[in-house]
């Protein structure tokens, strides 16, 4: 249960003074439902107000506070700008500027000899000094350093920061949970002062670094229970004897990497001690052959195996996959799904709790409560798709004992990232590609060309050819990223006819299915999409990528993005349409991907050029970046945290001791709490 001093900044946002229904949306949309998230919404920056008490041109191009008398107006009462002409005590003209139809309230606003404080940005428009909308001081008057908030449509920095007062006031001196020789050696401020400071002054680095490491603290400590969990959990030791595998017909051999990781996958089974495994590989490095392999062990030991895929299609892809790969071998392969119904489903959930079904390929279908498994030995999870610790729980209810886990990752994750992320598995990596597969051609072009690439595009297709094309994205905007997958769509299909499909995320599940199938089936030429194509979809034939607006885009989502081709034997392209204004680390992005196809090297620069906030930019990841860790600290706090957490484990007493208690509360704060739930359930 959540420790009842946290139950204030659990509230919901609109237990806030002046919080309603129309301010509740804009603070939806930046994601501020609680008190807390409120609290943890810091400032990005800063504005320095220069208190003056007369005018000065050596103070053009800053935000000055001065107190002003107007003198005249001139009052525009069509479309042009109003004016207020005032002067300072010494009697200092400034033009004090108001556009759009301002001039209903700027008599009442600046009545005439009235002394008013005001603020704002001093510039120079010829041989006059003027202000453009200045701020009138309020009740609480203005403060030298204001802090800046990221903003959503209906709400103002000014606003955040009063709300960010109210949740401060609200928030209690919480007990210390940092190691107390580290805190000091850092510097750092307690909790209360830490969270205070930052949204008074958001350049106080030390009160940042603080928030940044309580967070990355509460994600250690969370992956360090769930492993300890895991490890004496009692699991089945699982010794394949080689007869399944010996039976294989592979057209080829393994890459050293695939040896490799099979032999340590091998080594984890035969312990009984449950397998928490992470497997990372790119795009056609072999990630599917490792997991078969790893399944066929389980079942030479007379248990099952269970494949857990993030989409029916997904799903349904890797059971061909199977059945096709084992084809003659005693080994049955079923699959089940949440569309599967009726007696075939009957007949599936039969066959797995007799244990005439080896292996089972599906959706997050195969935890369901009906689903029962005669003895479930080991579980694949592909793409990861967030398994994390509820769906963990469901997973060791599963089997006779905890089933062995090897989550897969076509992503590659940054060093520093893979201990934030995966700090509780064991890290294996497929960092060579099988002999004989060629590189993905890319090209930067410059969207003034866009026509030319859709003739490229028609060439394509007369030739046989399927491709993707994928739309640009737009922070934050699904509508918009619709809006702009929609009507690329009809122009092509005006160009191209019915070999034009469509797929958005607001699609049904089963509308997406269909459009996908027939894609991967040929009778569709061209996908068009938004950046929601499924992960690890393999249609052979498309050979062609495009991506428009590939600028906005970050390095490892493009690469991923890419990986949706390359997967024949052919050479495919990938085409990155750019705008034409670009800073210099989106030129330094791109020239990366024109240059390498190595995904590790992409993710290691991608977390140098961008921070580790998301790993493939926007919405695709699935993954919860850091919100309050500083991105150029984040490798150093991971490592800091790491120490910290194991000395907690080894020294402290764990969660029983005094700063076992205090660190419960960290876990509850930062929603890492389904790390005490584990440690209860045990």
């Amino acid at each position: 249960m959540r420790p009842a001093l946290l139950n204030p900044l659990f509230a919901e946002v609109t237990s806030l003074k002046g919080v309603g229904a129309a301010l509740a949306k804009p603070l939806e949309r930046l994601g501020l439902e609680r008190v807390k998230d409120v609290l943890f919404h810091l400032p990005t920056g800063h504005l320095d107000r220069w208190p003056r008490e007369e005018l000065d041109q050596g103070d053009v191009g800053r935000t000055i506070a001065i107190t002003v008398r107007a003198v005249d107006y001139w009052l525009s009462h069509g479309r042009g700008p109003s004016r207020v002409l005032a002067t300072d005590k010494r009697g200092n003209y400034v033009s004090l500027t108001f556009f759009g139809g301002a001039s209903g309230y700027v008599k009442k606003l600046y009545p005439l000899g009235e002394p008013k404080r005001i603020s704002g940005r001093l510039e120079q428009y010829g041989q006059e000094l003027q202000i453009i909308h200045p701020d009138i001081e309020g009740e609480e008057g203005f403060r030298e350093r204001e802090a800046i908030y990221p903003l959503s449509e209906g709400i103002t920095s000014r606003r955040l920061a009063q709300l960010a007062g109210q949740a401060i006031g609200r928030a209690p001196d919480l007990p210390e949970w940092i190691e107390p020789g580290l805190k000091a050696a850092r510097g750092w401020p307690d909790w209360h002062d830490a969270v205070a400071r930052v949204h008074a002054d958001p350049a106080d680095a030390k009160a940042r670094e603080r928030l940044g490491y309580d967070e990355v603290f509460a994600n250690q400590l969370a992956m360090m229970l769930v492993r300890a969990d895991t490890r004496r959990r009692k699991g089945r030791a699982l010794n394949g004897d080689g007869r399944l595998r010996d039976m294989l017909k592979l057209p080829y051999s393994l890459t050293g990497a695939q040896a490799r990781t099979v032999r340590e996958i091998e080594g984890d089974l035969v312990q009984t001690a449950p397998m928490l495994r992470l497997l990372q590989g790119d795009v056609g490095s072999g990630k599917t052959l490792v997991a078969t392999l790893a399944l066929l062990i389980a079942v030479e030991a007379g248990a099952q195996g269970a494949m857990l895929a993030p989409t029916e299609i997904l799903a349904r892809q890797h059971f061909d996959t199977l059945q096709r790969t084992l084809a003659g071998l005693p080994v049955n392969v079923a699959a089940l799904t949440g569309r599967d119904k009726g007696r075939a489903r009957e007949a599936t959930l039969m066959g797995l709790a007799d244990g005439s079904i080896d292996i089972l390929v599906g959706t997050h279908a195969i935890f369901q409560e009906a689903v029962g498994y005669k003895d479930l030995g080991l579980v694949v999870v592909d793409e990861q798709h967030r398994f994390g610790v509820a769906e963990r729980l469901m997973l060791a209810n599963k089997g006779v004992t905890t089933p062995h886990l090897l989550a897969m990752t076509a992503t590659p994750i940054p060093r520093t990232l893979t201990l934030a992320q995966y700090g509780e598995m064991d890290v294996s990596k497929l960092d060579e590609m099988p002999p004989g597969r060629k590189p993905i051609e890319t090209r930067v072009i410059s969207e003034d060309r866009l026509d030319e690439v859709v003739n490229a595009l028609g060439r394509h297709m007369s030739e046989g050819g399927q491709a993707y094309w994928v739309c640009p994205l737009v922070e934050e905007s699904e509508k918009i990223d619709l809006a702009a997958a929609e009507a690329r769509a009809a122009a092509l299909q005006e160009r191209f006819g019915e070999r034009v499909g469509l797929v958005h995320g607001r699609m049904k599940p089963a509308e997406k299915d269909a459009v996908m199938t027939a894609f991967a089936g040929g009778r569709l030429s061209v996908l068009v999409a938004t950046t929601v194509i499924e992960v690890g979809v393999d249609v052979p034939n498309a050979t062609l990528i495009v991506i428009e607006a590939a600028d906005r885009f970050g390095l490892a989502q493009l690469h991923q993005l890419r990986g949706r081709v390359g997967r024949g034997g052919g050479l495919s392209r990938c085409l990155l349409i750019r705008g034409s204004a670009m800073s210099e680390t989106t030129r330094a992005r791109l020239a990366l991907m024109r240059e390498t196809n190595d995904g590790f090297r992409i993710a290691e620069e991608d977390l140098r050029l961008r921070g580790g906030g998301e790993l493939l930019g926007t919405r695709q990841s699935g993954e919860v970046g850091f919100k309050l860790a500083p991105p150029e600290m984040l490798g150093d706090l991971l490592e800091c945290a790491h120490d910290d957490t194991r000395l907690l484990i080894d020294r402290d007493g764990g969660l029983e001791g005094e700063r076992g208690q205090a660190a419960r509360v960290a876990l509850y704060l930062f929603d890492r709490d389904a790390g005490v739930q584990l440690l209860r359930s045990g």
